[in-house]
């Protein structure tokens, strides 16, 4: 399978993370419903590549809380909750949070200089239909950020519960685009001057500021069914 919507599926490394990422975007659109059983050989032949990979991936997603494993029936979609998109958004903005305050310790006129062009970018992305360009440059603002904080094992932290989040979900959300820039601007005006507490305040907003909208969405899709409980 080969789509400009989809990343490319070549003999890699990082195969197995590439499958995990198609699969846990089928599972945020809406595409595989809760109960629904992903055939190893079936995703294999879709996506035109081998098992092996697809059962890593799927053994990975399993290891996030995404699926079930179950003896002579295979993986199982697992039920996403409203409480999970907020605790999953909560732990992003501590983290991140603290992240950003130590990258305005940190971080370089040329650093500064390079998150404004991506964000620029990232700007006139949200006026294409181009949603993997949307969703990997939008990355690649946050990562910088957290390499200008140099914290190595709040960002390992970090990485690995951004996993959890339906990134590719949220510039289809209506009014995000518009949040998204209006967040990144202030988080981009805080590292300029240096200020730790601001860049904390606004890092961590931006992350809890979509919990809403993206709980609502999710619920539209019937990928969650608990959108009252959010929290």
């Amino acid at each position: 399978m080969n789509t400009s919507s989809e990343p490319g599926f070549s003999a890699r490394p990082q195969l197995a993370d590439d499958v995990a990422r198609y699969v846990r975007r089928r599972i945020f659109d809406g595409s595989v419903r809760a109960g629904e059983y992903l055939r190893l050989d079936q995703l294999a032949a879709e996506l035109g590549i081998s098992v092996t990979p697809v059962r890593e991936a799927l053994l990975n997603l399993r290891a996030e809380g995404l699926l079930e494993l179950l003896p002579r029936r295979g993986f199982m979609v697992l039920a996403v909750t409203a409480r999970d998109v907020a605790d999953v958004a909560n732990v992003q903005a501590f983290i991140g949070g603290e992240l950003a305050a130590r990258a305005a310790e940190n971080v370089t006129d040329e650093q500064l200089a390079e998150l404004q062009r991506i964000q620029d970018e990232l700007e006139r992305a949200y006026g294409s239909s181009d949603l993997d360009r949307m969703v990997r440059l939008n990355h690649e603002f946050h990562r910088l950020i957290n390499v200008a904080a140099d914290s190595a094992k709040l960002t390992q932290f970090m990485s690995g519960i951004t996993r959890y989040a339906p990134e590719s979900v949220f510039p289809t959300l209506a009014g995000w685009p518009a949040q998204s820039t209006r967040d990144h601007r202030r988080i981009v005006a805080a590292l300029q001057q240096r200020d730790g507490a601001r860049a904390r305040s606004a890092m961590a907003e931006h992350f809890t500021v979509g919990v809403v909208p993206l709980t609502e969405h999710l619920a539209e899709l019937g990928v969650i069914a608990d959108a009252e409980n959010a929290v």
